[in-house]
């Protein structure tokens, strides 16, 4: 019988000769181990995630799931800080209390089993309370790059909040608040950059405005003298780049424009073809938008170039924005477009000639990027004036790693983003989504009610107690009027109105926001200490996730606030302050007219009511693929 092995010995061990010595091509134990999680934050983010420290506020069931999340990938330390004892009560909730915990202190027994799930975190705890720290120790919280407050009483909140804020580098808060089936979060952050962004938003090919490498190639390539077989596995880009060219040689340079021309561009494509059956070219066909579509700087990354940050960039700046500022000297040098991605999209095509094709995009991405960084040498060396030696510390480390960052940078320049936030205290501001999302608003308020409630009382509202659950009503009732909205009453059974059947069905299955408010209310007051595992497992993953993406500057955090509610198994995010760099605080951007000289262009924002299908209506939109103008 086979000798039992270890999680460890299972997973990352696979012989004795790879143990003892370093293959070519062999991952080692750590790449194995995160191998699945690597894939989408690649070592870079890994890297960032296993140097972060994480301070956790109170070890209850919600904060120890969310550090289960966090320990499994690999943080590189956390501390839990929490004076309280472990009860009776809290080993019906907490996965990771057991029976011996009963009597010990809460954050020393919560690390010593989380470090059991992965020994390269460091797990420590703190046994004393939050208002001793913040009253004796308060610069406490600049060793943690990131703190996570789980249903922190309002006052201690504040406290803590201010306290994080007023630093120069203010580590970000993540607020989480629980009771029953309801919960919400929010991050409270001054700024945070993404460049990694995964953004789902392709990077131009540059057809309108070929690269010489890849107009050469268009031009060597004789498509009436190939064979069907060759014919049939032209890359549909090399098809569009030599049609365009063609049509502007016989157009006075100029690409198609009106309907008429595009759809005679298109006709041009489609007798190309040597067999009815070749689907490059009806790729091309399809794809034909991209050949008049111009090749320009997108609006989003357009207001970083112009962004304050930018525009009063000092060698103290964030190494982001010297980065941003060099894009900025970058796109203002023909041809004015970001630098080239070496990604290229599937595609029809054989083997050789993608990779040929691959092979010319990656070559003038690194021409491009070679640019770039010397471009960016030249700004370090301004501020150093002419060498390293006249910076100070911070400015040789904002240099130092802004030159580490242009491989991502470069390949990220189209998805790049920028959150601005505000103190956690001052993000109310409810009015946009009492519209847009009745139902989130209304759990959030009903949250914010319980907390304004046990800090108003000193005690948390009594179980299912009708007057308590009353005073928490008439706060949320405060709030909602003081930003202009009014409480309508719902008609009497069997009262006649005006409306039609249709109507009337359409109000029955909308659900006001009062209803909504007092369901919420309800469900607060029914059990306002109640600290579900259910509950807290679901926010572990769901903040864990937002935690890592702020960690590691990857995918794009959460930008107000996620509202939970496991009653109507339903989620959403309520925004409480506009931000303009983030495409998701508003509905869509649109350009109205196809001549560049000639656009109506702007953003659809989220307060406004838009009829979408009206709006696509009348600026004549149609679908990229059926032959229309894209809808951006």
């Amino acid at each position: 019988m086979s000798q039992s092995q270890t999680v460890e010995e299972a997973t990352v061990q696979l012989s004795p000769v790879t143990e003892s010595m370093s293959l070519p091509g062999v991952p080692d134990g750590k790449t194995r181990r995160y191998d699945r999680q690597l894939r989408l934050w690649a070592a870079s983010g890994q890297n960032a995630l296993e140097a972060a420290h994480i301070l956790v506020l109170g070890a209850s069931p919600t904060s120890t799931s969310i550090l289960k999340n966090l320990v499994l990938p690999g943080i590189g330390a956390f501390t839990i800080l929490d004076d309280g004892i472990v009860g009776g009560r809290d080993l019906g909730a907490n996965f990771f209390f057991e029976t011996t915990s009963l009597g010990k202190n809460k954050a020393k027994e919560a690390v010593m089993l989380l470090c059991e799930l992965n020994d390269g975190v460091a797990g420590h705890a703190d046994d004393r309370s939050l208002q001793q720290v913040l009253s004796e120790d308060p610069t406490y919280f600049n060793e943690f790059s990131l703190v996570i407050a789980h249903n922190i009483p309002q006052p201690l909140l504040e406290q803590v909040s201010t306290l994080l804020w007023e630093r120069e580098v203010a580590a970000p808060l993540f607020v989480v608040r629980t009771s029953g089936f309801l919960a919400d979060f929010g991050i409270q952050f001054k700024e945070h950059t993404v460049i990694t962004s995964h953004s789902e938003t392709a990077p131009s090919l540059r057809i309108d405005k070929p690269f010489s490498a890849l107009l050469a190639h268009a031009f060597s390539l004789n498509f009436e003298g190939m064979d069907p077989t060759e014919h049939a596995h032209i890359p549909y880009v090399v098809i569009l780049v030599r049609c365009l060219q063609e049509w502007k040689n016989d157009h006075a340079g100029n690409p198609p424009k009106t309907p008429a021309d595009k759809k005679a561009f298109k006709e041009r494509i489609m007798k190309m073809k040597k067999k009815d059956d070749e689907e490059n070219f009806d790729e091309a066909y399809m794809l034909a938008y991209k050949a008049w579509t111009v090749t320009s700087v997108p609006s989003e990354i357009e207001a970083l170039l112009n962004d304050p940050q930018t525009k009063n960039l000092n060698a103290k700046s964030d190494p982001f924005w010297h980065l941003v500022h060099a894009l900025n000297l970058y796109v203002s040098q023909p041809p004015h477009v970001l630098p080239l991605s070496a990604t290229l999209p599937d595609m029809k095509s054989d083997t050789k000639s993608y990779i040929h094709l691959q092979n010319l995009y990656k070559t003038q991405a690194d021409e491009d990027k070679a640019r770039f960084t010397d471009l960016l040498r030249g700004i370090e060396a301004g501020w150093a004036g002419g060498g390293a030696e006249g910076m100070d510390g911070v400015e040789r480390s904002s240099a130092a790693e802004a030159m580490t960052m242009i491989d991502d940078f470069v390949k990220n320049a189209h998805g790049l983003k920028v959150l601005r936030g505000k103190k956690w205290l001052e993000q109310e501001d409810i009015a946009p989504s009492i519209t847009a999302s009745p139902s989130s608003l209304a759990t959030h308020l009903a949250l914010s009610a319980l907390v304004h409630f046990e800090a108003q009382n000193s005690r948390l509202p009594k179980a299912a107690d009708v007057p308590d659950a009353i005073i928490m009503t008439d706060w949320v009732r405060e709030k909602l009027t003081g930003v202009g909205w009014k409480h309508e009453e719902k008609s009497a059974g069997g009262e006649d109105t005006d409306m039609t059947e249709g109507e009337e069905e359409d109000a029955f299955r909308e659900i006001p926001l009062w209803e909504h408010v007092e369901n919420a209310v309800g469900e607060v007051s029914r059990a306002p200490a109640a600290e579900l595992p259910t509950t807290a497992a679901l926010m572990g993953g769901i903040v864990a996730q937002e935690v890592i993406k702020v960690v590691t500057k990857q995918y794009v955090p959460i930008d107000g606030v996620c509202v939970v509610d496991l009653v109507a198994s339903t989620t959403g995010t309520i925004k409480l302050h506009y931000n303009p760099f983030m495409a998701n605080g508003v509905l869509g951007y649109f350009i109205l007219g196809n001549e560049p000289n000639n656009q109506a262009q702007g953003f659809i924002p989220l307060e406004e009511e838009w009829n979408i299908a009206n709006l696509m209506d009348n600026i004549g939109y149609m679908r990229p693929d059926m032959g229309g103008d894209a809808f951006q």
